[in-house]
């Protein structure tokens, strides 16, 4: 490719998302819901799913008033029958998907290592690391088909540094980064991007009155040097730039928001 070929070719690149079609898991509420509402923004048809019916329509709801197109697909991830049924359908409907968002994920009280029973253990993994799974095997073809595609994983800051008390959920996050790295070596030969972020504290209802007490506000100020937490379309931002033409030479990369915690 001539100089001039390769200038044109990067000219024609952009962040507008009309004519793609997205899907955002634990799309209900919080990051998920940002994530859902700015690709709709930028122009993509949303698969919102949630595992919450009404959560779901609620985000449906909320793009379609602001002009965007989205349809719900009510799953729980960790289901992996469920969860192919249910993103069938709503190909069926849509088409095949461009772009998908792994956000579903639980959160869990701090507990240390020999306090974390197999039941909580499992349910972690299955939601984090299974789901992630089983979306991606059933998106996969349709990409394969198209010979393009963007999957963003969704990460944190606890699955690149750690943290006491909370090796389930920190293990979990770090899994994905794993899953991150190989999918985009491994589908690279049909165009397809695969990146992960890895948000540091956002604020989000996840955390409930923990997030406004006085600990753990004095927390946030000693350790994250932009002295706040992000806002959830501040992470919406940074999927929507993954997911766009913008980022088609970035691929297995882990990018944390997170304020400079961890730099």
């Amino acid at each position: 490719m001539s100089n001039f070929e390769r200038d044109d070719a990067l000219s024609t690149r952009t962040n507008s998302l009309a004519g793609r079609i997205a899907l955002v898991t634990g799309a209900g509420s919080g990051i998920g819901r940002a994530n859902a509402v700015v690709l709709a923004e930028r122009g993509a048809a949303v698969i919102v799913n949630d595992f919450d019916a009404k959560s779901a329509a609620d985000t449906v709801a909320q793009i379609v008033a602001a002009g965007g197109s989205a349809l719900p697909c009510v799953a729980d991830v960790s289901d992996s029958a469920a969860v192919a049924a249910a993103i069938e359908a709503a190909t069926r409907e849509l088409g095949d998907v461009d772009i998908l968002v792994n956000n579903a994920g639980i959160a869990s009280r701090r507990e240390a290592f020999l306090e974390v029973d197999d039941a909580r253990l499992d349910r972690m993994f299955a939601v984090h690391v299974k789901g992630t799974w089983y979306c991606t095997r059933a998106v996969l073809p349709g990409m394969q088909r198209k010979g393009r595609g963007k999957i963003i994983n969704t990460s944190s800051i606890l699955g690149l540094s750690g943290r006491r008390r909370s090796s389930h959920y920190a293990g979990a996050k770090a899994a994905l980064i794993g899953l991150t790295k190989a999918w985009a070596r491994e589908f690279a030969e049909w165009n397809i991007q695969v990146n992960a972020v890895a948000p540091g504290r956002v604020r989000t209802p996840i955390l409930g009155a923990f997030a406004e007490s006085e600990d753990y506000l004095r927390d946030l100020k000693a350790n994250v040097p932009a002295g706040r937490r992000a806002e959830p379309e501040e992470i919406g931002y940074l999927v929507a730039f993954l997911a766009s033409g913008e980022a088609d030479y970035l691929t297995g990369q882990i990018i944390s928001p997170n304020g400079g915690e961890v730099i």
